[in-house]
């Protein structure tokens, strides 16, 4: 196989795979809220033995009357805890709505812990998270994604590689049309002998 039959067989083979990538974090990022699904990552292993940290969770908004001990959402816990990120852990216990307010009373734990989360709280909104699945180690995509460098290095290297192999493509196809210029199609009356008619005498009526 020649060097230029190699190369065009890697440069066909660089395109196929960024456009699968492509396809692929394109579906991970649309899809799940076409199916009116949340996306989150799992950054932390608190839930380890579950999902695990780098995991990609699909939840789905429910009402919380809906909510049931042993479900796992996704919320963020109460100013007094001193967490100021969202966490997704499993719900162990549900109290009744205290007099005057609409929300009961919910207590968490990760899986992977030993002891229940040491805080309670009430959610505000009608609707809550739900952890409906997950796909274990994708979330890393995203994780990375989230870095300037790495979307340099991950996205525009390969899409600038494709780009190169697409123009040298064009200009070897521009480069062969100057080189046998412009096939002209054959006569189809070449080759043939043209009669000529015989000059009509003056004078004579031709009917």
């Amino acid at each position: 196989m020649s060097a230029t039959r190699t190369a065009k067989t890697i440069g066909n083979a660089m395109i196929t795979a960024v456009a699968l990538i492509a396809t692929a974090i394109a579906a991970l990022m649309l899809l799940p809220g076409l199916l009116g699904l949340d996306r989150y990552v799992i950054t932390g292993g608190s839930m380890s033995g579950t999902f695990e940290r780098g995991a990609l969770v699909f939840e789905r908004q429910v009402p919380v009357a809906d909510l049931r001990v042993g479900d796992v959402i996704t919320y963020l816990p109460p100013a007094e805890s001193g967490i100021t990120e969202l966490v997704t852990h499993r719900i162990i216990s549900i109290e009744p709505a205290p007099a005057g307010t609409d929300s009961p009373i919910f207590q968490t734990q990760g899986d992977a812990n030993g002891s229940a989360d040491p805080w309670t709280f009430a959610l505000e909104d009608a609707v809550q998270p739900r952890v409906e699945g997950w796909l274990p180690e994708v979330g890393w995509i995203f994780i990375g994604l989230a870095e300037p460098l790495t979307r340099v290095l991950v996205i525009g290297i390969p899409a600038g590689i494709v780009a190169l192999l697409c123009l040298r493509d064009v200009i070897s196809a521009l480069r062969g049309s100057k080189t046998t210029g412009t096939p002209v199609p054959p006569d189809p009356n070449a080759g043939v002998p043209v009669l000529t008619p015989a000059p009509i005498p003056t004078g004579q009526v031709v009917t």
